[in-house]
């Protein structure tokens, strides 16, 4: 198929390639890459489009993964699940559950496809859980060749580490093996805090709960904190009512009203975020995790998200708020602030590091480049790591120095795609070309 245009969800970029194809096997993949290297077109697959780089955009082949949502095996015993690519977390959820299983951790949107998320190092927050790709066993990869190779911690190991997080740069990934957990309750707790309360408390809210984040609302001083732990039970689901009236009307519906007001009139914006601090009220519920970890987003906007050392939060947060001042932005999306333990992973965002993650967002349609160009040094004088999938300005000189490994996964690269197959813009500016 050609004539095709795709887009991402944040109408941030748009790809217009040569030919698209959606393959509903792995041999399928396989003779579509084949294919486009002997017509020396470059290949992308894309996921849900949730990324806000061009990380997926080619003038080549597109691949899209809607056929290959197959589930090939669920293991309870062994505590493993091995899916195709395309199949979305929110349908992963659904399988797992049906077995009595579930990811340890997730982020909190579930819409977007298993190896989209794990290729862009989609995470939650987590004192002793990881992002996604902490939780992958195995891959099932087509190579720039044309070949297929299943790598894993003992099976062609580099190749396995490189690609964990890859981008799509060493491999289509076909099938991925994740690590599942019994299936289990959480207990969240969500009430306001003063910023300044939450930056004294961090390393107490940190250590005496699983999964703790909050959400600060810029021109306030005035924060959302939410605490996720795990129950014994029953389940203490919200009332449809409380449920309908916080998570669509107030965070959907509502949200989605006043920021369309702020981005006519930015005036008001500072006086509008007062009213917000305060209208998303305390709030505790037991359900099942997946439930407690993702909620519906439909308003929407364009990310910044870096990673920094852990310790380095309370004052790049400081930071932040006067440069806010400083620069006169007005911005009407409240920061969001996640955790996560160092990993092994040579290109998760959190290798080698206890981990904070500062996302910034701006409703889609308003001015954004300005505001992101003053984050972006405060977050890179730490030796920030920008999310994969979110806009950002770095390029591979910056990045091969604040990831170790970075090096020994551009040796990979060069063995498994000299040709660069699976290259295009943005993967030319991160990882070189």
């Amino acid at each position: 198929m050609s004539n095709v245009t795709w887009r991402t969800w944040g109408g941030t970029h748009e790809a217009v390639p040569r030919r698209t194809a959606a393959p509903n096997s792995t041999g399928e993949i396989a003779a579509a890459v084949r294919s486009a290297a002997g017509e020396g077109l470059r290949v992308r697959m894309v996921g849900s489009g949730h990324s806000f780089t061009d990380v997926a955009v080619t003038d080549g082949l597109l691949l899209s993964p809607v056929a290959l949502t197959g589930v090939r095996s669920v293991d309870a015993t062994a505590g493993l699940a091995t899916v195709e690519a395309g199949l979305p977390l929110c349908d992963l959820n659904t399988v797992l559950d049906a077995h009595g299983l579930a990811l340890a951790n997730m982020g909190d949107i579930a819409v977007q496809t298993v190896a989209g998320a794990v290729q862009t190092g989609t995470h939650g927050t987590g004192r002793d859980a990881g992002g996604l790709a902490t939780m992958v066993r195995g891959m099932e990869l087509v190579l720039a060749d044309g070949s297929v190779v299943a790598c894993s911690a003992e099976r062609e190991p580099a190749l396995f580490e490189a690609a964990r997080v890859g981008l799509g740069a060493f491999g289509v990934v076909a099938a991925l093996t994740m690590a599942v957990v019994p299936a289990f309750l959480l207990r969240a707790r969500e009430e306001p805090m003063p910023l300044e309360e939450v930056l004294a408390r961090l390393p107490e809210l940190r250590a005496a709960n699983e999964h703790f984040e909050f959400y600060w609302f810029p021109h306030t001083g005035a924060t959302t904190t939410k605490r996720n732990n795990r129950a014994p039970g029953p389940a203490r689901p919200l009332s449809r009512t409380r449920a309908w009236l916080d998570d669509e009307f107030l965070a959907n519906s509502l949200f989605e009203a006043v920021n369309r007001v702020c981005r006519r009139l930015p005036a008001v914006i500072p006086a509008v975020n007062q009213v917000s601090a305060r209208a998303l009220t305390a709030r505790a519920y037991v359900d099942a995790a997946h439930r407690v970890f993702a909620s519906p987003r439909r308003v929407r906007f364009v990310e910044m998200e870096y990673a920094i050392p852990a310790a380095e939060l309370p004052g790049v947060l400081r930071r932040i708020r006067a440069t806010l001042r400083r620069r006169g932005h007005r911005i009407s999306f409240p920061l969001e602030i996640r955790f996560a333990p160092a990993d092994d992973v040579w290109l998760s965002t959190a290798h080698g590091r206890d981990t904070a993650y500062v996302a910034a967002h701006v409703y889609r349609g308003s001015p954004y480049r300005e505001y992101f160009a003053d984050l972006e040094p405060l977050f890179t004088e730490v030796d920030g790591r920008p999310h994969w999938g979110k806009v950002h300005s770095r390029d591979h000189r910056y990045l091969e120095r604040v990831y170790p490994m970075f090096g020994a996964a551009l040796e990979v690269r060069e063995r498994v795609d000299p040709d660069r197959r699976f290259a295009n813009r943005y993967l030319d500016r991160v990882l070189g070309a």
